[in-house]
């Protein structure tokens, strides 16, 4: 299994950029296919963006022209650029392996004046 942890998040200006981290623990990581998910206060999780192990990407219309989801496998790590930040882009963040859908602590991100 792979074990992933957050980091990366804090506050920012509308407009602004912040970048995400996922540093997996488990051997297999480059085998997985990677996502991000973020969650809302009072909110379903939804998902954000995806990569294959190959480096192809999906993004919700929300997000696409200003997130980037990219992944180092020499470093198991995956990330997220976030660029042009808006207020609702607030929520807590998370990565996971796809399919398995399994979420850890996430990092919280709030986009406020």
């Amino acid at each position: 299994q792979v074990q992933l942890v957050e980091s990366g998040g804090g506050l920012v200006q509308p407009g602004g950029s912040l970048r995400l981290s996922c540093a997996a623990s488990g051997s297999r990581f480059s085998i997985y296919a990677m996502a991000w998910y973020r969650q809302a206060p009072g909110k379903q999780r939804e998902s954000v963006a995806s990569i294959t192990r190959s480096g192809g990407t999906n993004y919700a219309d929300s997000v696409k022209g200003r997130f980037t989801i990219s992944r180092d496998n020499a470093k198991n790590t995956v990330y997220l650029q976030m660029n042009s930040l808006k207020p609702e882009d607030t929520a807590v963040y998370y990565c996971t392996a796809l399919p398995i859908l399994s979420w850890g602590q996430g990092t919280q991100v709030t986009v406020s004046s």
